[in-house]
């Protein structure tokens, strides 16, 4: 079972093709798209939404695109999860108010969530900007 959602993983992906790539000019949403073999209206939810959680800035115009909006080293997995999901949340369906959910199962996973989150944060872009860089070469 995947702990990271397909839009999560898109995310991510999508922060590190714009950290490898927008060093000359910004990267334009419709090459991210085709380096990642999805159409772009996939990818512009995602991408707005890393705007919005100043993860990415957009640029407008003809040679326009996307460029981190903050150092690679101060963007964690963490961040950029945390901005895909928010795209999600009008799919979510409300949780059961029972004894037993709110009692045993949420505080028990709420624990696993604060476990799991902390591993993202020590997780960044620069980081995962080597690594592939690495393995590119």
């Amino acid at each position: 079972m995947p702990l990271v959602s397909r839009k999560g993983v898109l995310a991510i992906a999508a922060v590190i093709d714009v950290a490898m790539n927008s060093d000359d000019r910004p990267v334009s949403a419709k090459a991210l798209a085709a380096r990642h073999k999805l159409p772009p209206r996939h990818l512009e939810p995602v991408l707005q939404a890393l705007v919005r959680d100043g993860i990415l800035r957009g640029i407008r115009g003809p040679h326009g695109g996307y460029e981190l909006a903050r150092e690679h080293r101060h963007i964690t997995a963490e961040d950029i999860l945390r901005a895909a999901s928010s795209t999600d949340e009008a799919d979510d369906v409300p949780v059961p108010p029972s004894g037993l959910v709110i009692d045993i199962v949420q505080p028990a996973l709420a624990e696993a969530e604060r476990s799991f989150s902390a591993a993202l944060g020590r997780i960044n872009v620069d980081d995962m900007t080597k690594r592939a860089r690495h393995n590119r070469a």
